[in-house]
């Protein structure tokens, strides 16, 4: 009851207002990072599309869709996945001394695992949307991959 008023004033007066401003500052390199996944996915499944349209090779085609699978264990692919959100080492350095937010590599860590975690369900959803269709006429395969492509997109 003593800490309760003196708290509640603090945080009304001290934290309330500014809240909407941090989460809109901090949301911008979240959203990029998660923006970055997206097209990289994107980008990786219209390179699969091109290559079979090429060469119309099955077996090439399941080695493509193999790498798709390790997509998010690639480090090197999801590096620019995951220097986006580093941008919030330097944004939530201001809000350590502001308001005492501390685990700053924490938060940054844990927003790359959600975007890595992203990167796989998008991959697994578009084997398990795209598996049935591998025994499909090869002249369906492209329109297949793309449709399946804008379904896990979506």
């Amino acid at each position: 009851a003593t800490v309760s008023e003196p708290a509640q004033k603090c945080c009304t007066e001290n934290i309330q207002p500014f809240l909407s401003s941090i989460l809109e500052e901090l949301m911008g390199p979240v959203s990029s990072g998660f923006t970055e996944v997206r097209s990289l996915f994107d980008k990786e499944v219209n390179e699969i599309i091109q290559d079979f349209q090429k060469n119309s090779d099955m077996a090439k085609l399941k080695e493509n869709m193999d790498q798709l699978m390790n997509l998010p264990f690639n480090s090197v692919k999801m590096e620019p996945c995951y220097l986006k959100v580093n941008l919030l080492q330097e944004l939530l350095q201001d809000l350590k001394s502001r308001f005492k937010v501390y685990h700053i590599d924490f938060v940054i860590q844990r927003t790359q695992n959600f975007m890595q975690e992203l990167m796989e369900n998008a991959v697994y959803t578009f084997e398990q949307l795209f598996s049935p269709s591998h025994q499909a006429d090869s002249a369906k395969v492209t329109t297949t991959i793309e449709k399946v492509k804008l379904r896990v997109l979506k």
